[in-house]
């Protein structure tokens, strides 16, 4: 079974549509599917609407927040009530077109486990399309997995990913980021783009300041998650080391003013270098010991998530050994 995520925030003019072209898609190709609408707190009739489509269609399920709690989230209970082997995530504003459901489950039959969307040729006004290209670079850049459209709303995934990643915040953009970082193979698929017929952008440029600020938490997870010492200490060495360097070398002077009378006398407390030298001690010293907390939290929490990701298992059973 396909299990098709769509999060709803004031979608109302899309909804009857967008399920029109879905069922129409899968008859046609005979997809055993499901389709979960999650109402992510609107204010217009977008509820009404998903109790009518459930109503007439089985397959048709929803559920409604009490308030708007973000995409990831509504995403995240779509993935926790669904029941397919496969989990399309779509956009509810016809933008993302439900012809290219075929193209995906037959790209997952290639081995993958994750499919993205590229939206090749993008209908969206400058001002999003050429920061999102900065964006996308700099995701690759930094995880490691290069793909031309993170930002792309069609994703599918199978049931393993959405069992073993967890996504909140602004995190859902990085799905197949997570999903690399723990071993799954990861895939892009170019994907038709249609312009917006109903409704508005719910995105604006504070979302790529976000989306920034979620690239560094998904960079930290991935590559200190586990060892978050090993940032957390190499950042406090440094400034450590700096701040005695530095007390070092007034050290030396003080001891050649007034001890060896080598220089002419001059008061260490009047240098900046004095307070620049502790204050960098005192970062480093600080860096250090959120290292080690880090450590402490993750050592109490690791056993409450697997810390690796198998992929298939032989004559694995109750009597094998662990």
């Amino acid at each position: 079974m396909l299990s098709i995520i769509i999060p709803v925030l004031n979608e109302e003019e899309s909804l009857d549509e967008l399920y029109r072209q879905i069922r129409a898609v899968c008859n046609q190709e005979q997809i055993e599917h499901e389709v979960l609408l999650i109402d992510d707190g609107s204010t217009d009739q977008s509820w009404e609407k998903i109790r009518e489509l459930s109503a007439a269609h089985p397959e048709v399920r929803g559920i409604r927040f009490r308030r708007n709690f973000g995409k990831a989230a509504a995403l995240t209970a779509g993935m926790q009530n669904s029941r397919g082997d496969w989990i399309l995530m779509m956009d509810a504003d016809l933008q993302d077109d439900p012809a290219e459901i075929p193209r995906f489950l037959e790209k997952s039959r290639e081995g993958f486990d994750v499919v993205n969307g590229w939206k090749v040729r993008r209908l969206d006004p400058w001002h999003k399309v050429y920061p999102s290209k900065v964006f996308n670079g700099m995701i690759g850049k930094l995880t490691g997995l290069k793909l031309h459209d993170h930002n792309c709303g069609l994703k599918l995934f199978c049931r393993e990913v959405a069992q073993e990643i967890r996504i909140y915040g602004e995190l859902h953009r990085f799905i197949p980021v997570l999903a690399h970082a723990r071993g799954f193979r990861v895939t892009e698929l170019a994907v038709n783009h249609r312009p917006r017929e109903f409704g508005h952008s719910k995105y604006g440029i504070i979302r790529f300041l976000r989306g920034f600020l979620d690239l560094l938490t998904v960079v930290f997870l991935i590559g200190y998650g586990q060892r978050p010492q090993h940032m957390l200490g190499a950042i406090g060495l440094f400034f450590f080391l700096i701040g005695l360097t530095g007390l070092t070398y007034l050290t030396g002077l003080w001891l050649l003013m007034h001890l060896f009378a080598l220089l002419p006398a001059d008061p260490i407390g009047t240098r900046p270098l004095l307070a620049y030298s502790v204050t960098s001690i005192i970062l480093g010293a600080q860096a250090m010991s959120l290292g080690l907390l880090a450590e402490l939290i993750v050592a109490n929490t690791v056993q409450q998530r697997a810390t690796y990701s198998i992929r298939e298992t032989v004559s694995l059973n109750e009597s094998d050994p662990a």
